[in-house]
């Protein structure tokens, strides 16, 4: 009996080495339901995602799956069922959530779920992660809390004089009155 032999198509490997380099650009990833997206909508979509210095991919299911765990990402299987795409976000996720969430409301696209910090999130999860705050937005709050202390204190320093000024004002004032 004749041994069975699996033929590997380069087309094939080439394109799941392709996707490999893809993911290799991103840490996180959030997978989507394009279907019902027109090219335009689609295009507006790029473009809003672009800003935020994320790409959109249409992706083949069977091949992202390889690329994935070829390169060890956890396994997602229930997620990649369908048409999808794959926002890459090559700095912050959250910001590329806001705007699949957002974009959402409106049009029909559909996050699936998505891989956020080594950690697989569904739907729920994606949707309470866009609304979270920023790296940038939780630095500002910060730097505004810790510079808190130092104003009041500064406002108090400045009271003092301010108040000083204030009375010899009010005593020069009635002086000048009285005559």
């Amino acid at each position: 009996m004749a041994e069975y032999v699996t033929r590997v198509n380069k087309e094939k490997t080439d394109a799941v080495n392709q996707l490999k380099e893809m993911f290799q650009e991103s840490a996180d990833y959030i997978f989507t339901n394009y279907r019902g997206l027109s090219v335009s909508q689609i295009s507006e979509l790029r473009n809003k995602l672009r800003e935020e210095d994320t790409a959109l991919r249409v992706v083949k299911n069977r091949y992202a799956k390889i690329a994935l765990k070829e390169l060890e990402r956890p396994e997602v299987d229930d997620l990649l069922i369908g048409p999808t795409a794959v926002a890459l976000p090559r700095k912050e996720a959250g910001p590329a959530a806001k705007i699949l969430v957002e974009f959402g409301k409106e049009n029909p696209v559909e996050i699936k779920g998505g891989i956020i910090g080594g950690d697989v999130f569904d739907v729920l999860q994606m949707e309470a992660f866009s609304k979270l705050p920023t790296r940038d937005e939780l630095i500002a709050k910060l730097m505004g809390t810790m510079n808190a202390p130092i104003q009041n204190f500064v406002y108090t320093l400045n009271a003092v004089p301010q108040k000083l000024v204030r009375v010899l004002q009010a005593v020069a004032d009635k002086k000048q009155e009285e005559g």
